[in-house]
């Protein structure tokens, strides 16, 4: 039997296609892995700043966090997300960089409340409250990254 009308496609079929093919895992597995890379880079680069000029904590995950996201931003662009469109611009820099400031300011808190708030001053809990804000500013980079800085390609 024929349809005599030609049937409507369902707007999250693109999306269930890239998942069904990998296209989701495989975006989201590389993306861990780069952020991996950037994470060993910050937590390194953190507990170096700590132990060797024993500053303040917050100051200590600041900087390693930018070098960290430099090269995320390649990581990012040139691997993880590079079947996506770049316009050429600064605006994807912009943006990446505005938000994966947002992402510090998520792990400057999980790193300041653990040791003003909480009071734990120990390497362990250090790196614990580093830990849980490179979790909570991951997930939020992913999101983020992928609603506004790496666009789909246009159609």
């Amino acid at each position: 039997m024929q349809r005599s009308r030609p049937v409507k496609t369902v707007a999250s079929a693109p999306a269930y296609r890239a998942f069904q093919r990998g296209g989701f895992v495989s975006e989201l597995l590389t993306f861990g892995f780069a952020g991996v890379l950037g994470t060993l880079v910050m937590i390194f680069g953190a507990n170096l700043m700590r132990a060797l000029l024993g500053g303040s904590p917050v100051t200590s995950v600041v900087v390693p966090t930018v070098v960290s996201t430099l090269a995320s931003y390649l990581l990012n662009r040139f691997w993880v997300f590079r079947h996506r469109d770049s316009d050429g611009s600064g605006r994807e820099v912009a943006i990446f960089f505005a938000l994966n400031g947002v992402g510090l300011l998520i792990q400057v808190v999980c790193t300041g409340f653990t040791y003003y708030t909480l009071g734990l001053h120990g390497g362990v809990a250090y790196n614990m409250g580093l830990l849980a804000g490179v979790a909570f500013g991951a997930a939020f980079r992913y999101w983020s990254y992928k609603k506004w800085v790496f666009t789909p390609t246009a159609a």
